[in-house]
């Protein structure tokens, strides 16, 4: 089943209240994860990955924080999910060259091929921009 995990769910709320505040803004771990209801503990592990891929700037000490790395309508939904979730992949023959040995001759592997593009597609057409002004 392709199912967002807990932490895919937890970094696109935190990530999406980000992008809704003033781009000057640097925002407490605390008040974020209390604003989307996830416990700060495993919020700042998610913020700790989106630091090191440039989605978000860390800042440490007193008045530290997080802002955006970039602006919300440069980042994708697909970017989100794949910086906790890894890559997406709707079965193991897509994940990668040489994974399944029959891709070539398997009549399914196309329609694997166009799930995981299309989710792909689905993804990185919505921005934080988007999920902000909706």
């Amino acid at each position: 089943m392709m199912e967002l995990t807990r932490k895919g769910e937890y970094a696109i709320r935190g990530i999406v209240y980000l992008a809704g505040q003033p781009t000057d803004c640097i925002c407490l771990l605390n008040d974020i994860a209390t604003a989307v209801d996830v416990p700060a503990t495993f919020l700042a592990k998610i913020f700790q990955q989106f630091s090191k891929i440039g989605l978000v700037k860390s800042f440490r000490g007193t008045g530290g924080g997080f802002v955006l790395a970039r602006s919300p309508d440069k980042i994708t939904l697909l970017e989100v999910v794949e910086a906790v979730e890894g890559r997406i992949v709707p079965n193991r023959c897509v994940a990668g060259r040489d994974e399944c040995e029959r891709s070539v001759t398997c009549h399914i592997h196309p329609v694997w091929q166009r799930v995981q593009n299309q989710v792909r597609d689905v993804l990185s057409a919505v921005t934080l921009k988007d999920l902000v002004s909706e």
